[in-house]
């Protein structure tokens, strides 16, 4: 009772009971045994806060310390803690513990099943197993470092570990290859080593490993081939090596891994003719990622065989051809990525894939260059496409015609991209009529005609619902959004929620004023009008956007001066207005400190400090219609 009392933990509310009673075995989180012992320490998701102080040492019958979960630091002297020698389980996850985890702890204990210090900053390197306890190693199960600081190699000595199942230093900063030893571990069910620096080629001893059920190494500076015996691994459920420099071809027998449920092989530089390979025998696949190889061939039709599908990535290869009717058996597909590839056809790829019922995601990007795109006037368009669609892009393809009627029907969208085509017409009015539109891209098009006052009314960027547009799930597969002028980096999405609402109309021929109605559209994150023909004066009512994190105005026929309220847009990191025709004092303070003076360049009347131009700041008088400097007209109220 002493010991557990002097560990004086700070618990967020409600606290620790642990005054109701004398016996310190019936306390919140507290199990003895039948001597009274306190053999379970067990706390987590309890808001604890401090650190752990050597009296825990004290409590020399412990055999489970659970604290997962809280917002303890500090360093971790467990090494010095007498009950190390019966610990069974250490959960110290989701803390804030740091230092280094000494080997001198590993040698003490004896009884150990489970270690899971992830989600903390522990540094250093990994103790080499060669000098744990050889008790331990014999009972060892779960064994968890990752997302820590963790350097240096993976310590040899893994395979004398001859009851792991679990082994995740994911999230690291380690380097080298995997010793060779862990073929030896024929007990690990799992292997999980994503997002650190290891390099050099997977082991072939990894095929001795026939329970494992998930590998997972993506991430990493991994090269050469994937091992031939990969296909004795029978019971693999889920294969991640993406992001790698792994080349050559596909071993034929991973058709043999009938169990896999999950392959992602993308951003590699794997070849081979993609339709030679006999997927149909991956009867449990529900996503498979390819998507940046140099695959060649046509879309593999065995994968129509994989009835349970639900992800294909393919994008960003060499495949030819056209989309296949057999596609349609693929009854659960949700998500679909050709992008970047060399399909034509496009008529006949809507046509085929409206029949998709449950199509959540379609990209079909970069290909299909030059055709035109299917409209209301072609039967190949059912009046029951695409219902359950969410996002659409059909961008950089250089396709004609002028945004499709039938686009009007799709209640459920949320994302549209028809940016980089040689589109022409207007902006039709019913854009703003679609009710979970947040996201479109209508950029480096021909399109002509005014800003719709329509689309200032989009439900999702003008109500409180834009914060329900999605339900926050987990995308199958990310989502890949190019770099724009705004946003400098491409970005990867993991969920559609975290796609910033936004409007890009950049590069077009749209003219007329920027309708005050600008200001309805509460939620966007990212207005982009630039290198139009705007005119008029930038509306006040654009500080409404008080989410506004890029605003891009440049290189339209704009005049006036640059609203002073926008300076209450305390989010906005991108803005220019460079070469239009504005004039007068360039706003100063908040955000536009921040900014370069390249984002006002071009307009000759502008002065500020910004431009080095304070000399030049006239403007007309009030009463006079005078030219007036900034001095002259200082006691003025207007």
């Amino acid at each position: 009772q002493e010991t557990l009392l002097s560990l004086n933990f700070s618990a967020s509310n409600p606290p620790l009971n642990w005054s109701f009673s004398t016996d310190c075995c019936f306390w919140e989180g507290i199990k003895c045994d039948s001597k009274a012992r306190v053999t379970h320490l067990w706390l987590p998701y309890r808001g604890l806060s401090g650190s752990i102080y050597p009296f825990i040492g004290n409590l020399t019958h412990l055999c489970h310390l659970n604290l997962s979960h809280n917002h303890l630091s500090g360093p971790l002297a467990i090494n010095s803690f007498s009950f190390v020698i019966h610990l069974e389980t250490l959960d110290l996850s989701y803390n804030s513990f740091s230092g280094q985890f000494l080997s001198s702890f590993f040698q003490l204990a004896e009884n150990l099943i489970t270690l899971n210090v992830s989600h903390n900053m522990f540094s250093g390197s990994i103790p080499s197993f060669t000098s744990w306890n050889n008790k331990s190693l014999s009972s060892l199960k779960i064994l968890d470092f990752s997302y820590n600081d963790f350097s240096g190699q993976l310590p040899p000595g893994l395979g004398n570990c001859s009851k792991l199942q679990t082994f995740r230093a994911g999230f690291n900063y380690l380097s080298g290859s995997i010793p060779d030893d862990i073929s030896a571990a024929t007990s690990l069910q799992e292997i999980s080593l994503p997002g650190n620096q290891l390099s050099g080629a997977i082991s072939d001893g990894v095929g001795n490993l026939t329970s494992l059920s998930m590998l997972d190494l993506q991430s990493n500076k991994f090269s050469g081939l994937i091992p031939q015996d990969i296909g004795k691994l029978t019971n693999l459920k889920s294969l991640q090596l993406h992001t790698n420099s792994l080349s050559g071809f596909l071993p034929q027998s991973l058709m043999n891994c009938t169990n896999l449920i999950t392959l992602n092989l993308r951003i590699n530089n794997f070849r081979g003719d993609l339709s030679a390979y006999n997927f149909s025998t991956l009867h449990n696949l529900h996503t498979i990622d390819l998507g940046n190889n140099n695959f060649t061939g046509s879309f593999p039709l065995t994968l129509t065989s994989c009835k349970v599908l639900t992800a294909i990535r393919l994008s960003r290869n060499k495949i030819v051809g056209q989309i296949s009717p057999e596609i349609l058996a693929l009854e659960s597909l949700s998500y679909l990525s050709i992008t970047n590839n060399n399909f034509s056809n496009i008529t006949g790829a809507i046509r085929i894939l409206m029949g998709c019922k449950n199509l959540r995601m379609l990209l079909l990007c970069k290909k299909f260059f030059h055709e035109a795109i299917p409209d209301e006037n072609q039967r190949a368009i059912s009046s029951y496409a695409f219902q359950n669609l969410l996002v659409l892009g059909i961008g950089d393809c250089e396709i004609k015609g002028q945004i499709p009627t039938w686009l009007a029907r799709l209640k459920k969208l949320q994302v549209l991209d028809l940016g980089s085509n040689q589109i022409t017409g207007s902006i039709p009015g019913w854009l703003g009529n679609m009710p979970n539109l947040f996201y479109i891209d209508l950029s480096y098009n021909s399109i002509s005609g005014e800003f719709p006052k329509e689309f200032c009314g989009l439900r999702a960027l003008a109500l409180q619902e834009v914060k329900n547009r999605a339900d926050g799930s987990q995308l199958q597969l990310p989502l890949f959004v190019p770099k724009t002028k705004i946003a400098l980096y491409n970005q990867q999405y993991n969920k559609l929620f975290s796609l910033p609402p936004a409007i890009y109309l950049r590069n077009n021929s749209l003219n007329g004023s920027i309708p005050i109605e600008i200001g309805n559209l509460k939620f966007l994150h990212v207005l982009d009008l630039s290198l139009n023909n705007f005119s008029g004066e930038i509306p006040d009512q654009i500080s409404q956007l008080t989410n506004l994190e890029g605003l891009d105005l440049s290189e339209n026929n704009l005049h006036g001066e640059i609203p002073l309220s926008i300076i209450d847009l305390h989010f906005l990191s991108s803005f220019s207005v460079a070469n239009n025709d504005l004039q007068g004092q360039i706003p100063s303070g908040g955000q536009f400190l921040t900014f370069p003076s390249s984002s006002f360049e071009g307009n000759p009347r502008f002065c500020g400090d910004i431009v080095e131009r304070q000399s030049s700041c006239y403007f007309i008088h009030p009463r006079t219609d005078e030219l007036a400097s900034p001095n002259e007209s200082s006691n003025n109220e207007l």
